[in-house]
């Protein structure tokens, strides 16, 4: 069983930055890809970003330049840092590794 936990959501300014964390604690991610999900209101859950094992990455459109994501696999932890944050970039945040869902965590851009 792989528990997630989820931190650093919050409300921005447009222009602002957040950095949003997701750990696993006890359990290795070195040999896993991760990944990044957002769901905004109304809308269906869609994929922001994601990290091989290797250190491969890639990232939607809409974040691409704005977001970079990260894995410290000593602490079993990854990152989802979030630079010139806008209002449409609002939406619960989710990290995903496998079949395993973080709790979300809220981030509202606006002034």
């Amino acid at each position: 069983q792989l528990h997630l936990v989820e931190s650093g959501g919050g409300l921005v300014q447009p222009g602002g930055s957040l950095r949003l964390s997701c750990a696993a604690p006890g359990y290795g991610l070195d040999y896993h890809g991760l990944g990044w999900f957002r769901q905004a209101a109304g809308k269906e859950r869609e994929g922001v970003s994601c990290i091989t094992s290797g250190g491969t990455t890639v990232y939607v459109d809409s974040v691409k330049g704005r977001f970079t994501i990260s894995r410290d696999n000593a602490k079993n932890t990854m990152y989802l840092q979030m630079n010139s944050l806008k209002p449409e970039d609002t939406a619960v945040y989710y990290c995903s590794v496998g079949r395993y869902w973080g709790q979300g965590t809220q981030v509202t851009v606006a002034s």
